[in-house]
């Protein structure tokens, strides 16, 4: 499926569940991804990739209603090149957003595999099989518990669409 047809369907399918009732809107075309609190609140994904906005809605579904008023929930991003430490701190608070991805991305018919958003770690490094061990484990904890609700209705919506790619 072409990119621009998938991220329009799903900035569509957000506003239409998400604008009105929690003044949040989803935008793609940006150079990264990142939350502006506001009137009203954008989630901003990378230029029109689909799975981008998955993870970037992701992240919005799991903020608190706190962090939803910071700008990027608050959090600190560092690019690539984190060290061992920051890496670590990077899988700790992804694995959550990106089980609920990879929910969102199986309604939809698409291929996930996790992000370690860091080039500079090698492929070999035993600590994306752990993570990626992590993110399995809370997706099958996510399917036996549910998602959380604003995750739920959104994947609700995702398997409806007829996109499956």
């Amino acid at each position: 499926m072409q990119e621009s047809i998938l991220s329009s369907a799903l900035v569509k399918t957000f506003d239409g569940l998400f604008q009105r009732p929690e003044n949040t809107i989803l935008r793609g075309g940006a150079d990264e991804p990142f939350f502006a609190p506001g009137q009203p609140s954008t989630v901003f994904f990378r230029e029109d990739f689909g799975r981008s906005a998955l993870h970037e809605v992701a992240h919005w579904c799991v903020a608190g209603a706190i962090r939803r008023r910071l700008p990027d929930y608050g959090y600190w991003y560092a690019p690539d090149g984190r060290d061992e430490r920051e890496q670590a701190a990077f899988f700790s608070v992804e694995v959550t957003p990106q089980a609920i991805e990879a929910l969102f991305c199986e309604s939809l018919g698409l291929a996930f595999t996790v992000s370690v958003d860091n080039l500079m770690i090698s492929s070999d490094d035993p600590a994306i099989q752990i993570f990626n061990e992590a993110v399995t484990t809370k997706v099958s904890l996510l399917r036996t518990n549910g998602l959380p609700p604003r995750a739920s209705r959104f994947n609700q919506a995702l398997a409806a669409l007829s996109l499956r790619v």
